[in-house]
Order: C-alpha cells, then structure tokens, then sequence
C-alpha cells in the first residue's frame, strides 16, 4: 500500500478538516480541526495529510519531545484515517511512512505513540509495528515507544 504525507497548507486543510473518523471513534482521537489549531500553537507539532492516488485519506501529526535528555526523540501523536476509507491498509502504511520520516532525522533516538485503552485497532496496528508499552499512562491513554537504530548502527533502549 502506497501513501505519500504532503504537508497541511492553505491549498489543503478544508480538505484535511472534512476527514471524520466512525462515531465509535471519536472519543479516541482529537478532530483535525483541534489539531491544525493545535499545530498552529505549537510549532513542535507537524501535520500531515496521508495520501492515496491523489487522494487525501487520513492525517497524521507528530511532534518533537522536548524532554532534554539523551533519550529524546519523536512522538506521533495523531493518526487518523477517513471513514470511508478504513480497513484497507491506510493507518499502518501512514504509520510505516511517518516512522521512516522520523527515523531519517539524526536527532531521533525514538519514537513515542499512545492509545486510549478501549482502541484494540490502535493498540494491534502499534504492537505490529514493533512499539512496546513503556508503563506509562498520560492522559488516560497507554504509552508505547519504538527504539531508533542511531546513525552509528547502536540501538537505544527506552
């Protein structure tokens, strides 16, 4: 499955905010108008849209983790795909491209993501990408990371 991230602009965000998720999943992730808002506040945040064929079928967002240690890294901290466009192999090849992205940056030494306990989807689709629980719980969703191979082949634990 083939998707390109294209940055949100003033050429696509109408289209980015008109993507909806089931009424099932609302409460499992923020609205893409939240967070384009969100992203505006704060210039750490990067939202993309997920493309196929032209196409934009679901959103993403990561952002830089400012923690100041030597295990700082990424965090994709939206995922999204249309409802209309779901169980067709869109959110894992979202997650796959971002994670590449990511992992070309020499500053990533991780990547962090989370899910509200009740999204078994989510927590299946993160699980199969090789993150692992991390024991936290912030905002009442389940915290995951993925250790980064470093630019000098070392793997860093988190």
């Amino acid at each position: 499955m083939d998707v390109v991230l294209q940055e949100i602009n003033q050429d696509n965000w109408e289209e980015c905010i008109r993507l909806k998720t089931t009424e099932e999943q609302e409460n499992f992730v923020a609205s893409n108008l939240y967070s384009l808002a969100q992203s505006k506040f704060y210039p750490s945040c990067v939202p993309l849209g997920v493309y196929h064929n032209q196409t934009m079928v679901g959103f993403v967002m990561y952002e830089t983790m400012s923690t100041g240690d030597q295990n700082s890294g990424y965090c994709i901290c939206r995922l999204m795909i249309d409802k209309n466009h779901q169980r067709k192999g869109y959110g894992k090849a979202a997650m796959q491209a971002v994670i590449n992205l990511l992992k070309d940056k020499p500053d990533c030494k991780k990547i962090s993501t989370s899910y509200v306990p009740k999204n078994a989807v989510a927590e299946k689709l993160y699980y199969s990408l090789g993150f692992h629980a991390t024991g936290l719980i912030e905002d009442g969703e389940i915290v995951l990371s993925l250790s980064v191979e470093s630019r000098a082949g070392v793997t860093t634990q988190s």
